[in-house]
């Protein structure tokens, strides 16, 4: 990777930890971005790359165990803490809501640039499963209102007669239905569909056996 496209963003209110800490990552090939407070870090202009928080927990107007449970939801990246006041009670709760590390100072360079890494490759894993997730939705778009309502009765394991006969609709008029919904949400199998409507998270709503029975 290079140095464009990931940063590191730190939030430490101690002005030579900082400095520290850039200096550290800069001879490192890193790019860097330090920040005095949890309130400067959220207001600042960040790139939208692949990134790792450093985090203190004590800062001056936020504590970083409440900053990263405030920013949950707004996409921020994988946090890395490092604290000179860490007990059991603050790490587990940090690690339970996703932080990948919790050092405590004095932390060795090896161990602080090996969380940061794993940080970074963690954000790149979330950005590239979000970007495909969002090219799936375009595709499930792109789909007729006839071949959504088709989606999930096919998914759900119903014989082409079964979910014509659930649409009201002829076998052959569903056939060319369900070839359309493959070609669109470009599924190379029945069980690529299946795995790309887990991820839709589109409505099972029918079963194979239960509809067979009705005819039973």
């Amino acid at each position: 990777m290079t140095r464009d496209d990931y940063a590191v963003f730190i939030v430490d209110d101690d002005e030579r930890i900082r400095e520290a800490l850039i200096e550290l990552l800069e001879s490192h090939g890193m790019r860097a971005m330090a920040f005095g407070s949890a309130g400067d870090y959220v207001c600042a202009s960040k790139p939208d790359v692949a990134a790792c928080l450093v985090l203190d927990i004590e800062l001056p107007d936020i504590n970083g165990l409440d900053l990263q449970r405030q920013i949950a939801q707004g996409g921020h990246p994988p946090i890395v803490f490092i604290t000179g006041h860490g007990d059991i009670p603050s790490s587990v709760r940090a690690i339970k809501s996703g932080a990948v590390d919790f050092l405590t100072k004095p932390f060795s360079d090896a161990d602080l640039l090996a969380a940061i890494q794993a940080a970074i490759a963690e954000d790149r894993k979330q950005r590239a499963d979000s970007s495909d997730l969002g090219a799936l939705r375009q595709r499930y778009f792109n789909l007729t209102p006839r071949e959504r309502d088709v989606l999930p009765l096919v998914v759900s394991g119903l014989l082409n007669k079964q979910a014509a006969a659930k649409l009201g609709i002829s076998e052959v008029t569903l056939q060319v239905h369900r070839r359309n919904v493959m070609l669109k949400m470009a599924a190379a199998s029945l069980a690529d569909l299946v795995r790309i409507a887990e991820k839709l998270d589109v409505p099972i709503t029918h079963s194979r056996r239960v509809e067979g029975n009705e005819h039973e």
